[in-house]
């Protein structure tokens, strides 16, 4: 490793030991970097050697923020962070507030500083933001005012130790008037933590990892480049949130890495989403696969809608698989297509792409140049196209759990395991098929939840849909789907039925939904991805007893 500029060596105290680290690749041209890197000023200072002061850089509600201005905000929000709070290199700051230009600011503040951002959203609770900063041992937080309450109450049962600075309403701005500008980067190795991401607790207590400086340039210097061919004339523009890796990819990393603007939404509605693409003139859109779908039935309303999507040239999905039906709804009322994307908190950024012009409704793409991918069984071996296994990738970054046993599962032979079941066809695409844990086998057929689900959105009743292994004395287990009913559908056995037959007639007999059940809304993660492992553990322990 290289000689570190942490001061405070927590992160790097706490790294997995080398045999349980991932293989890292940097075989790419794009991906040499030099042994003393600091990410933020590699993503903000190059503009300002380039004389882009002027350009826009981040688009908030009501006002544009310029290259100089925001690396402006970002130095003396550092300063402050060391002269005023005594933050040193290494220790971790905690960021949290919807996304807006001084979320943002902050965020690359902590990095400039040699300091480790903690992203966390904002509806946690007091309760897991206690998590949080015990895990992580935070030493300070920056945090939007309209959400500093749960903030405060953590840190007051706690000790009330940690200071919490807000922002967008709060103490911030005006300290920064009184802090002098101007901000000497902190001298970071490359191989420094810079973030750690907390995963979403798809599949229950959420894991700390560990990113270095490197990984925030390396994720922004692969697909958004090589695929989306990104540059500094490009406005992003998406929901993400700057909490969550999808979102610190699209809506930070990737455009500040091209010089190119990116607009923030405080509010990341359909609505909005629509509303400010065609204020700006987006041309690269991030957002997920439900927003797609509510985007499609808008413009299906008003075909006017439409008209303001005309400048993007790059859709992009992630978060949750692509149903082909999201995919063609969307194609038929804007022409464009979508690309899925599939990446993980451990990875940082996507592993797999659909290519450009190359889409295969289903799929969710091929594997991003820079990393490998396989499927492979039990023991590693790689299974042969067609077959189903468990997803296995590496490449320039990878998965560092922090003081996490779990570490030893998700990291094997120096891949990593992303717990993902996929095939892969003859030309090289992946197609998703399941959560190793929710691939459903019943009287000894393997059942994508997933391919059930497509289906069943496909009828005009379904307006959500999940679809799990429940426990059958006869089976071991079945397909059995939770549904949620468009607006005005009543559930009734007779709509189960009708349901059932309908997948039977598009798909083998065998991967009907054995068993239906109507909710009013399906368990979802801050990020909006299903739960489905609690959908899981209901039915197992409702058996149980």
């Amino acid at each position: 490793m290289i000689r570190s500029g942490h001061i405070d060596s927590f992160t790097r105290d706490r790294l997995p030991p080398p045999e349980q680290m991932p293989d890292f690749s940097y075989d790419r041209p794009e991906l040499t970097y030099p042994e003393r890197l600091n990410a933020a000023a590699a993503l903000l200072d190059v503009w300002r050697e380039r004389g882009w002061d002027e350009r826009p850089c981040v688009i908030g509600n009501d006002d544009v923020w310029s290259y100089g201005r925001f690396r402006d905000t970002v130095d003396r929000i550092a300063r402050l962070l060391t002269e005023r709070f005594g933050i040193v290199p290494g220790n971790r700051v905690l960021v949290r507030g919807t996304n807006t230009p001084m979320l943002a600011a902050c965020w690359l503040a902590v990095l400039k500083a040699g300091a480790v951002v903690v992203p966390t959203m904002p509806l946690l609770r007091a309760t897991e933001l206690e998590s949080i900063i015990e895990r992580a041992a935070v030493s300070l937080a920056l945090c939007d005012a309209r959400f500093a309450k749960d903030l405060n109450g953590a840190a007051e049962s706690m000790g009330g130790g940690m200071p919490v600075v807000t922002f967008n309403g709060g103490d911030l701005e005006g300290w920064l008037e009184e802090t002098e500008a101007g901000f000497a980067v902190v001298d970071t190795a490359a191989d420094d933590v810079a973030l750690i991401a907390f995963t979403s607790g798809t599949t229950g207590k959420p894991k700390a990892t560990a990113h270095f400086h490197r990984d925030l340039l390396a994720v922004a210097d692969l697909s958004p480049q090589s695929l989306l061919r990104t540059g500094g004339d490009d406005v992003f523009c998406g929901t993400p949130s700057l909490a969550f890796a999808y979102g610190q990819g699209g809506m930070l990393l990737f455009p500040l890495r091209v010089g190119a603007s990116v607009v923030l939404l405080d509010r990341a509605t359909p609505e909005r989403l629509l509303e400010v693409t065609a204020k700006h003139k987006a041309t690269v859109m991030f957002t997920v696969p439900t927003v797609y779908r509510a985007m499609t039935a808008r413009i299906e309303e008003d075909a006017s809608l439409a008209e303001g999507l005309r400048t993007l040239r790059a859709c992009v999905s992630a978060g949750e698989p692509l149903p082909a039906t999201t995919l063609e709804g969307w194609q038929a009322v804007t022409g464009m297509e979508i690309l899925d994307s599939f990446g993980t908190t451990e990875m940082l950024n996507a592993v797999l792409h659909s290519p450009p012009g190359a889409v295969r409704p289903g799929a969710t793409g091929m594997v991003v140049p820079g990393y490998e991918a396989r499927v492979v069984d039990d023991s590693l071996t790689p299974l042969p196209p067609g077959q189903i296994g468990r997803l296995a990738v590496r490449g320039p970054t990878g998965c560092i759990y922090l003081d996490d046993p779990r570490q030893e599962n998700y990291v094997q032979g120096g891949w990593n395991l992303t717990g993902d079941a996929f095939r892969m066809d003859e030309d090289g695409y992946f197609w998703y098929h399941a959560r190793t844990d929710d691939l459903i086998v019943s009287a000894g057929y393997k059942i994508s939840g997933l391919e059930v689900e497509d289906v069943l959105l496909g009828h005009e009743a379904v307006e959500e849909c999940a679809v799990i292994a429940a426990p059958d004395p006869l089976r071991g287990s079945i397909p059995k789907a939770f549904i949620v009913t468009r607006d005005g559908v009543r559930p009734s056995d007779d709509l189960a039925e009708r349901l059932q037959c309908y997948v039977k007639d598009r798909i083998a007999p065998y991967k009907y939904p054995r068993a239906v059940e109507f909710l009013e809304q399906l368990p979802r993660t801050e990020t909006g991805k299903i739960q489905r492992y609690k959908l899981r553990q209901r039915e197992w322990v409702e058996n149980e007893d």
